[in-house]
């Protein structure tokens, strides 16, 4: 038997070949919200959330001006971007849409809710949000069983941050 990855163990980051480095980083910064962490030269950036030193790498070293893999290719299928809270990932989710990107779907997967898209270079984009583990479904012998539902975006786009209701009077 294969002796098993340590558990600790996470993916770190993501590096995209992409066409136009501008436009890239008005979508991840001014769109999704990544703070730029540094520019290496002219043809690559650094982005991430919360300072670390970067999440999403942009590059347009074997790119620039090129257009995304024709269908039927190998490569990436997405890049999931996890939110701490379902109100993190609506917050996301009204940034994408006010934005006017194109949703690909919705799902609710049991463990997670999530939201498909893609950048303007066609790289797809998964957004979502982990339910409590507790909250998983699994079979009477506790083997995981993963879903693929509707998410009702509605729903999910209703939900608030803590401080947009801060203040808020009930009743």
């Amino acid at each position: 038997m294969t002796t098993p990855i340590d558990p600790r163990a996470r993916i770190g980051h993501v590096h995209l070949k992409v066409a136009d480095l501008e436009r890239a980083l008005g979508f991840y910064c001014g769109v999704l919200g990544f703070t730029l962490i540094q520019r290496y030269g002219r043809g690559a950036a650094f982005v991430s959330a919360g300072g670390y030193h970067h999440h999403i790498g942009l590059n347009t070293w074997e790119s620039l001006g090129g257009g995304p893999p024709p269908a039927g290719t190998t490569g990436l299928y997405h890049v999931a971007i996890l939110y701490p809270d379902r109100a993190a990932l609506a917050t996301a989710v009204r940034r994408v849409l006010q934005a006017k990107v194109a949703l690909e779907g919705a799902a609710d997967h049991g463990v997670s809710e999530a939201v498909y898209l893609r950048d303007p270079d066609g790289n797809g984009l998964e957004l979502y949000r982990d339910r409590d583990e507790a909250d998983w479904p699994r079979t009477a012998d506790r083997e995981l069983t993963m879903t693929t539902r509707p998410l009702d975006l509605d729903d999910l786009l209703a939900e608030r941050t803590p401080e947009a209701t801060a203040g808020r009077i009930s009743g």
